[in-house]
């Protein structure tokens, strides 16, 4: 008995493994692979919105969840494309822990002001 002819795929696109150094992607029969390094906006984002991509044609996909548009030719080739997102800059600057000074008389017991000392 013969089995039946497999029938096409129902997705263009689809997410095949996802790492800590990016996710691999199936677009028709070539898989590419898609670093967080080139590519900071998927970094942070979960599992489920990386793998919800459509390919509204053949060079353009989109993560609706993401809101995010790549061509299919950025992803071949980066290093044509040296635009990089602001949100890994922001993310750094946002980290960086600014100390206010303080004053004198506040709760730590050295900066008070003792009776008797001039005060600068």
């Amino acid at each position: 008995m013969r089995s039946a002819k497999r029938g096409r795929r129902t997705s263009a696109v689809e997410v095949t493994n996802v790492s800590r150094q990016g996710f691999r992607l199936l677009i028709g029969s070539k898989e590419t692979f898609v670093a967080f390094k080139e590519f900071p906006w998927f970094r942070d984002a979960s599992i489920a919105a990386i793998t919800a991509v459509e390919r509204p044609s053949a060079n353009h996909l989109y993560w609706p969840e993401l809101d995010i548009d790549l061509a299919v030719d950025s992803l071949e080739h980066p290093e044509r494309y040296p635009l990089v997102s602001k949100t890994s800059r922001l993310k750094e600057r946002a980290a960086r822990v600014y100390t206010f000074p303080r004053r004198r008389g506040g709760r730590n017991p050295e900066n008070r002001v003792r009776p008797g000392t001039p005060r600068t």
